[in-house]
C-alpha cells in the first residue's frame, strides 16, 4: 500500500512513476474524496466535542435543581447526528482504502518503463549447451528415462499436474535439500508454513483483491464468517512469500533483531488460469510446484545491500549446478503489483530456444509492510517504522529439472548429475 501523505503532497509523482508501469492515473478525483473525508473527520470531532460538553453540564444543572430536559433533547439530536456522521465517514474510509489497494507499488528510480521488451539482461553464465547429437525435449528425457509420470498426474488431479518417480524422485529431493543446505549455511532461519492460509495473508502480500482469482480459493465448512466479502476466506498457498510476509504482521519489531533472513519450503498451487502455449508442455507451468523461497526483513536504509545479497545467492545455486542462464532487470511493466524492482534469473531451456525464469528476486520496500502493518522501533522510545521486505526464489525447481535433463543429456540418452547433487543422489552420478 502507497503512503497516502504521498499521494496527497506529491500526486504528480505518484501519478509519473505509475505512468512507467503502463498504469494511467489520476489522484484529483481521490484528493477531493480524500480532503471531504477530513473535513467530516473534523466536523465529527466537533460534535463529539459539543456532546461532552453537553453532558458535563447535566450534573452541574441537576445539582441546582434546573429543568435539564431541553438539554437531554439537544444531546439526543446531537447523538444522532454523531451516528449518521459515524456511518458516512466509515463508507468513506472503506472507498479510501479500497482505492489504495488497488494501487500498484511505485517503480524504483533505477527501473526502465515499458513492458518485457523494455527489460534488460544484466549478466550471462556459461555458454548455450551444443550437441554432436539431435537433443531431446525434457519431456521424452523424463518419459524415457522413467523419471516423471506425466500421465498418471494428469490421471490423478488432471491437467496442469505431474507426478515424480524413481531416479526423478530422487532428483528432485536432491535439488530441494541441496537449496536448503545452502540456505542454512548461510545462516537463514528454516520454515514449514501452512499450506492453507487466511484472506488477510493475501491482502498483506499484496495479491487481494485484484489477484483473487489466480490462486485456488477454499470455503471452510462451518465457517460462515467472510471478513472480506470475497466469497472465501481461506486459499492455498501459491508461495512461500505470502505466507512469510505474515510472520510479524500487526508487531513491532526491535531494531536489534535486524536484518531478519529466512527461507521456507513448500508446494506452491497456482491456477494458472488461460491456456497453455505449446512449448511449455511439461512442467514448465502447472498447478503444483516445489519451491524453496528466501525472504528478508530489514530496515528501508538495508534495502539495497539485501536485494543485492538474494541476488547473489540466487545466481550462486544456479552456477553450482552448471546451468546456463542469464540475469535480467526487469522493466517496471513486468514488475508485479507488489514490487517496486525486480531481477530474475533465466535458466536456458534448449528445446525452447529462449529462457524460462527459476527465480525471481524483487523488494517490495514498505509496500508490504504497510498493507500488513510490519514495524520496527529504530530506538528505544522512537515512533516506530514500517519495515523494508524482499524475497527471491531460492530456487523453484520446475524449471531447474528440465534445464538440468536438457543442457546435461547425453549422446547415449542418459542424463550426467551437477556434480554438487551427486552426495544427494546417493553417490549416482548418471540418471539412466
Amino acid at each position: 500500500m502507497l503512503d497516502i501523505n504521498l499521494l496527497r503532497h506529491e500526486p504528480e509523482k505518484v501519478e509519473k512513476a505509475l505512468a512507467k508501469r503502463g498504469f494511467d492515473l489520476n489522484l484529483a478525483s481521490f484528493l477531493e474524496k480524500d480532503k471531504a473525508r477530513r473535513a467530516l473527520i473534523h466536523e465529527t470531532e466537533e460534535m463529539k466535542a459539543e456532546r461532552n460538553q453537553k453532558s458535563a453540564e447535566v450534573p452541574k444543572l441537576k445539582k441546582k435543581g434546573e429543568d435539564i430536559s431541553g438539554l437531554l433533547e439537544e444531546m439526543k439530536v446531537l447523538a444522532n447526528s454523531i451516528k449518521e456522521k459515524e456511518e458516512e465517514l466509515a463508507r468513506a474510509d472503506a472507498e479510501i482504502n479500497e482505492f489504495l489497494l488497488s494501487l500498484p507499488n511505485l517503480p524504483a528510480e533505477g527501473v526502465v518503463a515499458g513492458g518485457k521488451e523494455a527489460n534488460q539482461v544484466k549478466k550471462v553464465f556459461g555458454e548455450k549447451p551444443s550437441f554432436s547429437f539431435t537433443p531431446k525435449h525434457h519431456v521424452d528425457i523424463a518419459t524415457d528415462l522413467g523419471l516423471v509420470d506425466y500421465e498418471r498426474g494428469v490421471k490423478l488431479s488432471g491437467s496442469g499436474f505431474w507426478m515424480y518417480r524413481g531416479q526423478g524422485a530422487l532428483l528432485e529431493r536432491a535439488l530441494l535439500n541441496f537449496f536448503m543446505d545452502e540456505h542454512i549455511k548461510d545462516g537463514y532461519e528454516m520454515f514449514l508454513p501452512p499450506l492453507i492460509l487466511g484472506y488477510e495473508c493475501g491482502l498483506a502480500a499484496g495479491q487481494f483483491p485484484k489477484f483473487a482469482e489466480d490462486i485456488f480459493q477454499l470455503q471452510l465448512q462451518g465457517k460462515e464468517e467472510d471478513d472480506f466479502g470475497q466469497g472465501f476466506n481461506r486459499f492455498l498457498l501459491p508461495t512461500s512469500e505470502t505466507a512469510l510476509v505474515n510472520l510479524y504482521r500487526d508487531e513491532i519489531l526491535d531494531k536489534s533483531l535486524l536484518p531478519l533472513k529466512c527461507f521456507a519450503y513448500t508446494p506452491c498451487f497456482r491456477r494458472e488460469a488461460g491456456s497453455y502455449r505449446a512449448e511449455e508442455r511439461g512442467m514448465i507451468r502447472g498447478h503444483q510446484f516445489n519451491k524453496v523461497e528466501m525472504f528478508q526483513f530489514v530496515a528501508l536504509e538495508d534495502e539495497e545491500a539485501a536485494l543485492q545479497e538474494l541476488i547473489d545467492k540466487a545466481c550462486s545455486l544456479v552456477e553450482k549446478l552448471g546451468l546456463h542462464y542469464q540475469l535480467v532487470k526487469l522493466a517496471a511493466g513486468d514488475v508485479s503489483a507488489s514490487m517496486h524492482e525486480t531481477w530474475d534469473v533465466e535458466v536456458y531451456i534448449p528445446s525452447m530456444g529462449g529462457y524460462k525464469e527459476v527465480s525471481s528476486v524483487s523488494t517490495a520496500g514498505d509496500y508490504q509492510a504497510r498493507r500488513g502493518n510490519l514495524r520496527y522501533r529504530p530506538e528505544e522510545g522512537a515512533r516506530p517504522e514500517f519495515l523494508c521486505t524482499l524475497n527471491g526464489s531460492g530456487l523453484a525447481t520446475s524449471r531447474v529439472f528440465p534445464a538440468i535433463l536438457e543442457q546435461n543429456q547425453q549422446a547415449d540418452g542418459s542424463v550426467k548429475i551437477p556434480e554438487v547433487l551427486v552426495p544427494y543422489m546417493n553417490g549416482l552420478e548418471y540418471l539412466k
